[in-house]
């Protein structure tokens, strides 16, 4: 193992704060990592990594060490990245939204592979918030505004908002016509990842933004589960458009309020600021923002 390498199998364990998965991170058997970091603080004349049984974490000189290691991998990728010929490769860790990877990426992930035959790719799915670079993921596919500022953001598109329910829930508490009508509906409670309040429904009107919180009987974190509730009658909801579009096509939901839709939500990128903007992560970003440009139109606004 040369000494570049080596700096980055040293970066990648304070990263993930474990010998472990960051020797799996690069596939490495975990012996290899352990002797070459000994090796390493042996060259050095200092200790860098303080371990326990179940954390391993920075001395001061490895916090040094480490900053100066980011800094000179950083420089080799750009120089590498400025030769035409220069191909990504290794494992690309992305972490979206399930039902956003099964609309968008994952029809034209076979196309994304051809062309990058040298790497290999990892796909987390959830809502949660991901700690990128503890988790040793390279990049995150996001709905919504913006608010950790500890990470880079790309806008890729805007997904079209719809108010919707079910005909058996309008059939029971009529179909509003006016913001006004909203009084006696309920909603189903979506709650934010980032403050855990249940997120008021918008409407888009000539006066501007108005939010209204409506009661309600059952509240959810999951994306899936808020439209699944929808189908089943227990209050107004509002989601992205594609989301429910065959929902919207087969009756099963019908949008409410179209003249006054919710603001459209952002889809963004998102990447460590510490972290330098890696060849693997600049091709994914090139390749995701052509896959939503392909899809304008189809409940997706270009931004």
């Amino acid at each position: 193992m040369d000494r570049f390498e080596t700096m980055r199998l040293f970066v990648r364990i304070v990263e993930r704060r474990s010998f472990t998965l960051a020797a799996s991170d690069l596939d490495l058997p975990r012996s290899t990592a352990t002797q070459a970091i000994k090796r390493l603080e042996t060259r050095l004349g200092v200790r860098l990594l303080q371990r326990t049984t179940r954390h391993v974490s920075p001395t001061l000189d490895g916090e040094a060490y480490h900053r100066r290691c980011v800094a000179i991998l950083a420089d080799i990728e750009d120089a590498e990245a400025a030769f035409v010929d220069a191909r990504p490769t290794g494992m690309l860790r992305v972490d979206m939204h399930g039902t956003l990877a099964r609309t968008f990426v994952l029809p034209a992930l076979p196309e994304f592979l051809a062309r990058y035959p040298g790497l290999r790719v990892h796909l987390g799915e959830g809502d949660r918030w991901v700690d990128l670079v503890r988790e040793g993921v390279d990049c995150v596919l996001r709905v919504g505004d913006l608010h950790d500022s500890s990470m880079v953001g790309r806008r890729l598109a805007m997904l079209e908002e719809v108010t919707c329910a079910s005909p058996d829930y309008l059939a029971r508490h009529g179909t509003p016509q006016s913001l006004a009508d909203l009084d006696g509906h309920v909603a189903i409670g979506f709650l934010s990842t980032a403050t855990g309040s249940i997120i008021p429904l918008e409407f888009m009107e000539a006066g501007g933004l108005r939010q209204v919180t409506l009661p309600s009987v059952v509240s959810v974190a999951g994306a899936e589960t808020n439209t699944a509730l929808a189908r089943l009658g227990l209050g107004l909801t509002q989601v992205p458009r594609y989301h429910v579009a065959a929902d919207l096509a087969a009756g099963r939901l019908v949008e409410v309020l179209p003249d006054l839709p919710p603001r459209p939500s952002p889809v963004s990128l998102l990447y460590p600021q510490s972290r330098q903007l890696s060849p693997r992560v600049r091709v994914f970003i090139d390749w995701v923002s052509e896959t939503f440009r392909a899809r304008a139109g189809d409940g997706v606004r270009m931004s």
